[in-house]
């Protein structure tokens, strides 16, 4: 057995882990190779080596434009993959039932498709009137909804700015919502710490939303929950984002344990 290699080959998949690891949290305007280097903490050569085996299996790309390196097309599939084996919908199921029953109304789970968001499960609380704005399945521009605004105001500038021009078009569909107003809610959303809106979606309901993040860090998907207006005052509404913030932690704890194991 040559231990030699064996141990060079142990070390360049770290190096290239640690380097998707950052290709991840970069979004698509990616990073240079002077920026991967430092924050991997690794000389321009070997950083410069192993991105060159990542574009090999495709896990990465290069733009001789910009000269900015970005996750490949095989990430995006063993990222597809994976969530089949891990359902976000059972780390979620939890915490959802927790917040429907402590809210009595509806609560929403939505995660980030693109420049949408996707609604993968919903549970309904015993309040009587019921607040059902969202079909699983059904899918909306990011920023829309409370979910989709939680998840759109917790991305990074240049991303989320690339989303709400790619995504204008669809908005006035919304309550006449424009690229602008969506941005100052996104900025609000970041002020308050949860994103509420009101009558956007459907007249007479409001809704408050909260993203969780990825064990990278990065906000992949937002509880929310819905009620009619009158029953999220301002000072509910407050309440209901501290048990929105109480649920998300529980969420994120699990999808940590769940890359541990």
């Amino acid at each position: 057995m040559n231990t030699r290699t064996t141990s060079s080959d142990a070390g360049s998949l770290r190096r290239g882990v640690v380097l998707l690891k950052l290709l991840a949290t970069a979004g698509r305007k990616g990073l240079a190779l002077t920026e991967l280097a430092s924050k991997a903490q690794l000389p321009h050569p070997s950083a410069h080596r192993v991105l060159a085996q990542l574009i090999a299996e495709n896990l990465a790309v290069h733009s001789p434009e910009t000269r900015r390196y970005r996750l490949g097309p095989l990430a995006f599939e063993l990222g597809v993959a994976g969530s089949t084996l891990h359902d976000i919908r059972d780390l979620c199921d939890g915490a959802m039932a927790w917040l429907a029953k402590e809210t009595g109304d509806t609560v929403y789970l939505v995660v980030r498709s693109g420049f949408d968001a996707v609604c993968m499960h919903r549970r309904e609380g015993e309040f009587p009137i019921r607040a059902l704005v969202l079909e699983v399945g059904s899918r909306r521009p990011l920023g829309v909804g409370a979910g989709g605004l939680a998840i759109l105001s917790a991305i990074d500038d240049d991303d989320r700015h690339e989303i709400i021009e790619r995504v204008a078009p669809a908005l006035p569909a919304f309550d006449k919502l424009t690229p602008e107003l969506l941005a100052a809610a996104c900025q609000q959303a970041r002020e308050d710490g949860a994103a509420v809106i009101q009558n956007r979606v459907s007249l007479g309901v409001r809704a408050v939303g909260l993203a969780f993040r990825d064990s990278i860090g990065q906000p992949v998907g937002a509880l929310s929950v819905a009620a009619l207006t009158q029953r999220l005052s301002a000072r509910r509404t407050q309440h209901v984002a501290q048990l929105l913030a109480k649920a998300t932690q529980e969420v994120e704890g699990l999808m940590r344990k769940r890359k541990a194991a």
